[in-house]
């Protein structure tokens, strides 16, 4: 089989298969770049090799034989696999299993709509996801990437930087009615005030808007009262259904004030001492098929970053 099958032959089976399609050896000709007389003399060639006809040549039309149907099934079959597997080369897609561990929220406002993008590129990788509070240690052995919120140093651990946070109050726009206008951080004295206790890696109860208010400046303000909750999407809940202010997360929180659910009623924006990172042991991107997952989220991290710079208009405080 081997011998039958040379170089040579190879090549009339390309012409057979492009002339099987068409079903007209003109077209086939036109498809290759070479004479009708060409593609019929390399057809007669293949036929004496094979042993069997392969068309019928009928007036002004070509008909495959049941032997020349039963190959161009096969052939065809074979170039689709061929061009398959090259495309994926090409595209350097690879296959397997990829543990991604991520803070909540940030899986469900931040990665979560961006994985489809990521399921077209790599088709044949699947992510194992699971979302783990900050609170949490990070253990090397347990996940190949994971998405956290931190200071930058994971002991034991590499870490590649993605993104900076910024916070700011928000609130539903029926929160305003009937109560002293919302124009200062000092009115927020006569405001229930709503807290994510697990905003980051060693935060407090009421960490976030402590720092909030420190770095702007405002003035003194009794911020441990109002409700309280363990996930940043409760909060977030919460602020829209009209229970009271909120801090907000600029990258999770885009949607919301498109359409106008929160408002920010002050324009200061302050970032956190904290950022976002991809957590990894020593060598994990020595795979490649980790190695393609961890630059594909710096990338997004990268293209979703210079679109918050391009949607903040409010100077860095």
């Amino acid at each position: 089989m081997s011998r039958l099958l040379n170089a040579q032959t190879h090549a009339w089976l390309k012409v057979f298969a492009i002339s099987a399609r068409h079903l007209s050896f003109t077209r086939a000709a036109e498809e290759l770049h070479v004479t009708t007389g060409a593609v019929s003399q390399q057809i007669k060639q293949l036929e004496t090799r094979l042993g069997f006809k392969l068309f019928r040549r009928l007036p002004r039309r070509l008909a495959l034989t049941e032997e020349g149907r039963r190959l161009a099934g096969v052939v065809d079959e074979a170039y689709q696999a061929v061009g398959l597997e090259v495309k994926r080369l090409r595209s350097g897609v690879m296959s397997g299993v990829i543990r991604v561990r991520s803070v909540p929220s940030f899986l469900h406002k931040w990665l979560m709509p961006r994985l489809p993008r990521l399921q077209a590129r790599f088709p044949d990788i699947e992510l194992h996801v699971r979302a783990e509070d900050s609170s949490l240690s990070l253990r090397e052995g347990d996940f190949d990437l994971a998405l956290d919120l931190n200071d930058g140093q994971v002991p034991g651990l590499s870490i590649t930087p993605l993104m900076t946070e910024r916070i700011f109050p928000v609130c539903a726009p029926s929160l305003l009615r009937g109560r002293p206008p919302l124009r200062h951080p000092a009115d927020l004295a006569w405001y229930p005030l709503l807290h994510d206790v697990t905003a980051w890696r060693g935060s407090h109860d009421y960490g976030e808007w402590e720092h909030y208010l420190a770095t702007i400046d405002a003035p003194a303000l009794n911020v441990r009262r109002g409700y309280t909750f363990n996930r940043n999407h409760l909060t977030m809940e919460a602020a829209i259904a009209g229970m009271g202010v909120a801090i907000a997360r600029q990258t999770l929180i885009t949607d919301e004030l498109e359409r106008r659910a929160l408002i920010a009623p002050f324009p200061q924006r302050v970032e956190t001492e904290m950022a976002y990172g991809i957590v990894h042991a020593a060598g994990a991107l020595d795979d490649r098929r980790v190695a393609a997952v961890h630059d594909w989220i710096v990338e997004e991290a990268r293209r979703s970053a210079g679109d918050q710079e391009g949607q903040n208009h409010s100077p860095r405080t």
